[in-house]
C-alpha cells in the first residue's frame, strides 16, 4: 500500500525528521487560508498522487505556461491560483502512463533554500532478507538514471537483523553522500530514526527524493514517498487509515474485497489460477505461445463459488481482455466449485471472449460434466499448453 507524499511527511515528522512545515487542501478556495499559515515568502504546490515524476508531468489539455504538477508561487495568491489550476486535473507522469492520474489534493509547503541534493531510501532487499540502504549524491533523478548512467554513484549496504542498525551505519551514508562535520551528525541520527519507522511501520520502501542540504548547512527531507507490506497491515490500524482508493486499480480494489490475488497487466489473456506458482506459470506459457497476460490472478486454494464468480466479473471488466484462460489444479481447491463459479458468473455477466478452460485434480470429473452440461461456449484443454496454444489461438486468429 503506498500513500501520499503529505501524509509520509506527517510520518517522517512523527519520528523525528526533519521536513518542511505543509497543508493539504481538497478545495481550491482552502488554498489561500492553508499558503497564509505558512511563512513564505516562497510557497511549493504539489499535486498528490501515487506517482513520481510529478515535477516532469503534465496536465491532459493543459494551458500555456501549465508545467508540471510541482510549482513554485511568489505569493499566497499565486499558490491559489496554482491549486486551482491543478485540482481535478488528469497528471501524466513516466509512471502514470497516458492515462495519467486526477489530482483530488494538493500540498502546499514553505520553500526551501537548496544548496544540495541528495538521494536516500531504505527497502526490504529480497535476495539477502534484510533492510537495505540506498544512497547517492544525484538526489532529484530517477535512481534507475543514475544506475544506468553512474552505478559508481549509488552506496548500497543492508543490516544485519541480528546486530541491528549501528551508527556506523549512519556514518557510512554520510560519507557516501559527502556530508561533513555536524551534517553527519545529522545523518546519523536521521538513518537511526528512519530505519526505527520502517521497522515499527512494517515499510516495504521508504524513499528520500531528494534530501536536501540547505544553506544553512542543515539536512532536510524535500519530498518522500513510502510503501507499506500489505500483509502486515492488520497490525497498522494507523496505516490503513491511510489509504487512498481512488488512487488504486478499481479491479485490484474490487479483489483485495473479496481475497483475491489480483494485479493488472497490460496483456489481452486474462487469467484466472489457484496458486501464486501455478498463475506464474500460465502466465510464462502465455508469453511462449505469443500472447501477453492481461493479469495475474490467484483465486486462491479455498476459494468459494463467490470468489470465483467475482474473480470472473473482475477480469471480464477489463477492456482490454480478449481472451480468458482458467487453469486449475484442484488440490484443497475443488475443480466443481471452480465451475459453478464460472458458470455463475458467465450467467451474470455474459461471455463476450473465448474461454478456455483446463481443470486437473479433485472431482475433476465432476468440474467438467457441470461445464459440459451448461450450454456455455467453452473450449476443453487437456494440460497447460495444450490450454495456452488454444487460448492463443483464439485471441490472434
Amino acid at each position: 500500500m503506498n500513500i501520499h507524499e503529505y501524509q509520509a511527511k506527517a510520518l517522517l515528522r512523527q519520528y523525528g525528521a526533519p521536513v518542511s512545515d505543509g497543508r493539504v487542501v481538497t478545495k481550491a478556495d482552502e488554498a489561500k487560508t492553508a499558503a497564509g499559515e505558512l511563512d513564505g515568502p516562497l510557497w511549493v504546490v504539489k499535486a498528490q498522487i501515487h506517482a513520481g515524476g510529478r515535477g516532469k508531468g503534465h496536465f491532459k489539455e493543459a494551458a500555456a505556461g501549465e508545467k508540471g504538477g510541482v510549482r513554485l508561487a511568489k505569493s499566497v495568491s499565486e499558490a491559489e491560483e496554482l491549486t486551482r489550476q491543478m485540482l481535478g486535473r488528469t497528471l501524466v507522469t513516466h509512471q502514470t502512463g497516458e492515462t495519467g492520474k486526477q489530482v483530488n489534493r494538493i500540498y502546499i509547503e514553505d520553500g526551501s533554500d537548496i544548496e544540495r541534493e541528495l538521494y536516500l531510501a531504505l527497502l526490504v532487499d529480497r535476495g539477502t532478507s534484510r533492510v537495505s540502504f540506498v544512497a547517492s549524491t544525484e538526489g532529484g533523478m530517477d535512481i534507475e538514471e543514475v544506475a544506468a548512467s553512474t552505478p559508481e554513484k549509488i552506496e548500497t549496504f543492508s543490516v544485519d537483523p541480528a546486530s541491528g542498525l549501528s551508527d556506523f551505519h549512519g556514518r557510512r551514508v554520510a560519507f557516501a553522500l559527502g556530508l561533513t562535520g555536524g551534517q553527519v551528525k545529522q545523518c546519523v541520527q536521521l538513518v537511526r530514526n528512519l530505519y526505527r519507522m520502517f521497522i515499527e511501520k512494517d515499510m516495504e520502501m521508504l524513499e528520500i527524493n531528494p534530501l536536501i542540504v540547505m544553506k544553512d548547512g542543515n539536512l532536510k527531507a524535500l519530498d518522500a514517498k513510502m510503501g507499506f507490506d500489505n500483509n502486515a497491515l492488520y497490525r497498522q490500524p494507523d496505516i490503513m487509515a491511510l489509504r487512498d482508493e481512488t488512487e488504486e486499480d478499481p479491479k485490484e480494489l474490487a479483489a483485495s474485497k473479496f481475497d483475491l490475488n489480483y494485479i493488472a497487466l497490460d496483456g489481452e489473456i486474462g487469467c484466472m489460477v489457484n496458486g501464486a506458482g501455478l498463475a506464474m506459470a500460465t502466465m510464462d506459457i502465455i508469453k511462449l505461445f505469443g500472447a501477453e497476460p492481461a493479469n495475474f490472478l490467484d483465486v486462491g486454494g479455498g476459494a468459494t463459488k463467490e470468489k470465483v464468480t467475482e474473480a470472473f466479473k473482475i477480469i471480464t471488466s477489463d477492456p482490454n481482455v480478449k481472451g480468458i484462460l482458467v487453469n486449475i489444479f484442484g488440490g484443497i481447491m475443488r475443480c466443481d466449485i471452480i465451475a459453478e463459479g464460472i458458470i455463475a458468473a458467465v450467467k451474470e455477466v455474459g461471455l463476450q471472449v473465448p474461454l478456455v478452460v483446463r481443470l486437473e485434480g479433485t472431482n475433476v470429473e465432476l468440474g467438467k460434466e457441470i461445464i459440459s452440461e451448461s450450454g456455455l461456449n467453452v473450449i476443453a484443454a487437456d494440460d497447460l499448453s495444450d490450454a495456452a496454444q488454444k487460448i492463443v489461438k483464439a485471441v490472434k486468429g
